[in-house]
């Protein structure tokens, strides 16, 4: 414990580490903050309903880091690609044809990429 204490007090008197650092967490703090800011004509309360019934969605909602719930105008980012993603790297180990479409190389890759795309505009 105290080594790691004193490798993040080291860290943070490098004047460059200190800096991305700090700038790491100033966008974390702005992803946050624009995570409660909802989509306008948006009826939030019946999404947030929606959510609470569905266990999917409330998995998804957690993947999106709460930005689904509310359809804040961070959900609108990269979060439906991001959430495809997850979705069918785990649908690879459940259904055996994206297994074995997986293990295909560069081709398989492709092909589970393609349908990622597909889903994320879903």
């Amino acid at each position: 414990m105290n080594k790691i204490l004193n490798t993040i007090i080291n860290a943070w008197k490098v004047p460059e580490l200190k800096r991305r650092i700090l700038f790491t967490a100033g966008i974390f703090i702005v992803f946050r903050l624009a995570a409660h800011v909802p989509v306008p004509g948006v009826d939030t309360t019946a999404l947030k309903q929606l959510f609470s019934r569905s266990q999917l969605l409330g998995l998804l909602d957690i993947f999106s880091g709460g930005t689904l719930a509310n359809f804040s105008i961070m959900a609108l980012g990269l979060n439906p690609y991001i959430n495809a993603s997850i979705i069918f790297q785990l649908l690879t180990m459940v259904i055996p044809q994206l297994e074995a479409l997986s293990k295909e190389g560069e081709f398989g890759r492709e092909k589970i990429n393609q349908y990622t795309r597909i889903v994320t505009f879903l």
